[in-house]
């Protein structure tokens, strides 16, 4: 939109709080207190005192009662993007992509236009999208053309899911498909986005590889991150290892990872270490049991981490970074992004 001509203010919650500015400057925003939707309300006069002609903005909330308030009543949005649907905040949103996907129905204002991909429509749960006189809009895969991004004007990996909404809606406004391309090139991606670096440790020194699988937060967007580098050959002939980082405040995410290990959903992992609050607590509870290949880390320091993997694990090897992007995550992007090498998925 910015590419187009149009003054856009922008904010993004997902790895960290970020407010991007008409000319294309990002400011992370300091929170004083835990995450509220009333934040919103800044963005809003932000974007008044600064006479722009467009609002992105994405949502906070993850309680169903938090999400409408923040939508209906606060942001009142024209056009709104569901990503995906998927298992994730269930204590909050609900066990079945049925109930999730009705809650983000109820955050639909009447009279806006709804994108959402073919695959992650719910009939039975959009119902109400329609009693609103809404219009929703399928889009389909079939407009992704994976030659785009794998020429030098494309400098960073984005998914075709995100690339085929992205140019939906820029249609929609008016867009062309040449100035959303150019746009989306010249963007500064997500601090969580997936990235793989390189680095060698020790004497003689020894080759690793960092995968940051931390933004994808449940077990099942890890896993469609995870068959995408197999596909792609990331792994070949690599021993690989797992770290996964338990955050405090989201016990039922804990859960959900502890069911996908127990049903053998991330079997491709050699051992897997557990960094966070419920990291012992996990381990627990597959004492006694055939998998009993988890180890505790108890150091939140990157460096720490990174020491007691290498000591532990000998030769070369990839470590995949799961999870949470909070607390560890965080600190181990920020250490691979000053210690490691970047390259090409």
């Amino acid at each position: 939109m910015r590419e187009s001509g149009l003054c856009v203010l922008a904010k993004t919650t997902g790895s960290k709080p970020v407010a991007i500015f008409p000319d294309g400057r990002e400011e992370e925003i300091r929170r004083r207190g835990l995450p509220s939707v009333l934040e919103q309300k800044r963005i809003l006069q932000s974007g008044a005192r600064l006479g722009i002609d467009a609002l992105v903005c994405e949502m906070m909330g993850i309680h169903p009662e938090s999400g409408y308030i923040e939508s209906i009543r606060i942001i009142r949005p024209q056009i709104m993007v569901i990503t995906n649907v998927r298992l994730d905040h269930l204590a909050q949103m609900g066990s079945s992509k049925e109930r999730i996907a009705r809650v983000f129905s109820s955050w639909i204002p009447e009279g806006s236009t709804v994108f959402i991909p073919r695959e992650e429509f719910y009939p039975d749960s959009h119902k109400l999208e329609e009693e609103r006189k809404s219009k929703i809009i399928r889009i389909s895969q079939d407009s992704y053309d994976a030659s785009l991004f794998s020429s030098e004007k494309f400098p960073f990996f984005e998914w075709k899911e995100n690339v085929s909404l992205a140019l939906a809606v820029a249609k929609h406004l008016k867009v062309s498909r040449d100035e959303a391309l150019r746009g989306m090139a010249k963007s500064k991606p997500d601090f969580g986005s997936l990235k793989i670096w390189k680095a060698d440790w020790g004497k003689p020194p020894r080759s690793l590889d960092f995968v940051s699988c931390f933004a994808a937060n449940d077990p099942e967007s890890t896993g469609i991150v995870l068959s995408f580098l197999k596909e792609r050959g990331v792994f070949q002939e690599k021993k690989i290892v797992g770290l996964l980082n338990l955050r405090g405040d989201r016990g039922d995410r804990t859960l959900q990872w502890l069911r996908a290990f127990k049903e053998d959903a991330f079997s491709l992992f050699s051992q897997i270490y557990l960094v966070g609050f419920h990291a012992h607590a996990f381990r627990r509870k597959f004492r006694g049991t055939e998998k009993e290949s988890f180890s505790v880390l108890k150091s939140q320091s990157p460096e720490r981490i990174m020491s007691c993997i290498l000591e532990k694990e000998k030769g070369e090897c990839l470590l995949v970074g799961m999870g949470n992007i909070g607390g560890a995550g965080e600190s181990l992007v920020n250490y691979w992004e000053s210690r490691g090498k970047s390259y090409g998925i």
